[in-house]
């Protein structure tokens, strides 16, 4: 065919037979992967997790991600229940989850080192290959921990009829403990374990705000195999403090100061808060208001009055920095919500209500908004620490590469806050989007600031968005009509407390709405759901995480400690298998320490609301359509191959 008159189609199909011919240059070698992944469809679904809000609790999380959400564990029963008293099989379960401490343990009782070695071997080699079965053998050498792939590939896959098994495992375990390598080995096995147990992870929003340890959270997700995250307003928060709009950051420090978290801050990022605290000492009074949570003012002491007028100074620059963003984006239509100029400091009022406290330091009246060179200076030194923290970087970049605002995943809609609504169930146009257009230009308009601080430079258009997407009403990861954190501090009467929900939260009750929503967004069919998180699920008092008749699955089930006594449970995870899926709602977790010193575990009520009559596949996913269509180019490949020899 004459260049002039070939097809774009036809020159994409011609590019495309090229480059996969340079992988596959034989008919031989297009027909072997050709088999491959042909098997490979035929394999079960590998197994999903959805957790959500975990809002710094890192001890909670940290266990599960052990556990698997209790995968594990049920391994463990499955395999041993018969063959294994409780308390042994309390005890290898942690060794499952903690082997460096369990194994510390044994060494420091004296055990018979050799002895437990090998019945620990035998028996994690046993679950490994119950979890490793749905998996080819291809994908379980990708994910063996280098030193240690030919011995577990050979343990785990040896045909046990041919074999004594028994003299068989002892000869290669004797081996490795008179070598010095079985503690290397049994961390190396139950890695893995726990690596083929969850075949990928969606965290729904919400890393950051409340607990202590975000930090150590954002490590294991960038350590895990095959994560990704859907932003909730709390990690845009993060994200807009670390891209450098100080409203955002005035706001992180704000919050990290009221639940007592400076150490993440400090410690954990290497932002200092000296310049602040300076600062505040010298310009701020004591208020009560401001102590961090849990602290009572008749117990107060320098240390935390110090940490009150350092949130106060803070919340005084945030609310100026936030008047800023609100004149420069008109488009916002925020006016409402620029507080400092709306406040009647002569009367001590705002917006007619009356103000219980009217000392604004550092706040001139006739100038609300304008910063205080000493003001200036502490906001500077706080943004060159948030936007040069190299752990913060690196945290911020994960965020970016492998998370969203939505996830479109097997038939699952996957977001944190919201499709914002009117009244009327309409969806609410921002700058002339909405619904799915509005998620889309949201992301687009964050990867534009980042791609911008990147280049070391900036994109202030993009910069303030992220203020608007922390506590905007059109956000679709705040989802409310206002944020109330000044009327709390300021104003007694708690009607001006509320902070209204946005009316996507009454409409998605209804299957039919979500129906449209999960049409919208290109989903169909009787097994598609929308996944969220934000918004706490009151299991106490009978609220069911599922609604919509299935069709939308809230998983916020309160990791956070705060939220223990709203929720009565301490977090969801939801599985989805190649059966279907399941809601394991989680009981409070005392910590690390405990969980190895008792070999106790998360206790988790399992549901199974939805069962699939056939077994998934892999050709029932969104991979195993990328491989059907993989397999159409072996087939036009091998086609051509043919003609030429």
């Amino acid at each position: 065919m004459p260049a002039s008159t070939e097809t774009e189609a036809a020159r994409r199909d011609r590019e495309y037979l090229r480059l996969i011919a340079e992988k596959y240059p034989t008919v031989q070698a297009a027909a072997t992967e050709y088999i491959n992944i042909e098997a490979i469809l035929r394999l079960p679904k590998g197994t999903e997790h959805f957790m959500s809000d975990l809002h710094g609790e890192y001890e909670a999380f940290c266990h599960i991600m052990n556990n698997c959400s209790g995968v594990i564990r049920e391994k463990v029963e499955r395999l041993y229940e018969h063959s294994m008293t409780k308390r042994e099989r309390d005890e290898f379960a942690t060794l499952i989850y903690y082997p460096n401490a369990i194994i510390a343990e044994k060494k420091a009782a004296g055990a018979d080192e050799k002895a437990w070695y090998l019945l620990q071997l035998h028996r994690l080699v046993e679950v490994c290959r119950s979890v490793a079965s749905k998996y080819t053998r291809s994908k379980v050498r990708k994910a063996l921990p280098e030193y240690f792939d030919y011995i577990i590939d050979e343990l785990i896959n040896m045909d046990r009829d041919d074999f004594d098994k028994e003299a068989y495992y002892a000869e290669i375990f004797t081996s490795i403990i008179d070598l010095g390598r079985a503690e290397a080995l049994i961390v190396a096995v139950t890695d893995l374990i726990k690596r083929l147990a969850v075949d990928s992870l969606h965290i729904v929003g919400d890393v950051y705000d409340r607990g202590e340890n975000p930090d150590k959270i954002m490590d294991l997700l960038i350590g895990h195999h095959n994560a990704d995250v859907q932003w909730g307003n709390h990690d845009i928060q993060w994200m807009g403090a670390h891209a450098g709009n100080e409203a955002c950051m005035l706001s992180v420090i704000d919050l990290s100061l009221k639940y007592g978290n400076d150490d993440l801050l400090e410690e954990g990022y290497g932002i200092s808060l000296r310049k602040l605290s300076v600062y505040a000492d010298a310009v701020m009074d004591d208020d009560d208001r401001f102590l961090p949570v849990g602290c009572k003012p008749a117990g107060a002491g320098e240390e935390m009055r110090r940490i009150a007028r350092m949130r106060k100074a803070a919340f005084l620059m945030q609310l100026k920095a936030e008047g800023h963003i609100i004149r420069r984006r008109p488009e916002y239509g925020m006016e409402g919500r620029n507080i400092l100029c709306l406040v009647d400091y002569a009367k001590g009022e705002f917006c007619g209500a009356k103000l219980n406290n009217n000392s604004f330091p550092g706040v001139d009246p006739a100038d609300p908004l304008r910063f205080s060179p000493a003001e200036r200076e502490v906001i500077d030194g706080l943004k060159r620490s948030f936007r040069t923290s190299e752990k913060l970087s690196r945290h911020m970049a994960f965020f970016i590469e492998h998370g969203s605002a939505y996830k479109i995943c097997n038939n699952n809609l996957i977001f944190h806050g919201c499709v914002p609504l009117n009244e009327d169930g309409s969806y609410m146009n921002f700058c002339g989007h909405e619904g799915r257009d509005l998620l889309d230009h949201c992301e687009a308009l964050v990867r534009r600031a980042y791609r911008a601080l990147r280049a070391g430079g900036r994109d202030e258009e993009a910069e303030d968005f992220f203020w608007y997407l922390w506590c905007g009403r059109s956000s679709p990861l705040y989802g409310r009509e206002k944020i109330t954190t000044f009327e709390r501090l300021y104003i007694d009467d708690p009607a001006f407390h509320k902070e209204q929900d946005n009316s996507y939260y009454v409409y998605c009750r209804k299957k039919s709405f979500c129906e449209k929503v999960l049409q919208d967004f290109g989903i169909a069919g009787q097994y598609s759901h929308i996944i969220n998180g934000h918004v706490p699920v009151r299991t106490k008092l009978g609220e069911n995480p599922v609604k919509a008749e299935g069709k939308l699955i809230v998983i916020d089930g309160g990791f956070c400690k705060a939220y223990h006594e709203k929720t009565g449970i301490a977090g969801y995870t939801l599985i989805y298998n190649s059966h279907g899926l399941r809601l394991c709602a989680h009981e409070p977790f005392d910590s690390i320490e405990k969980a190895i010193e008792q070999r106790s575990d998360i206790h988790s009520e399992v549901t199974v609301f939805e069962t699939r009559k056939r077994r998934l596949l892999v050709s029932d996913t969104d991979n195993g359509r990328a491989l059907a269509d993989q397999l159409e180019g072996l087939k036009l490949l091998m086609q051509a191959l043919q003609s030429r020899s």
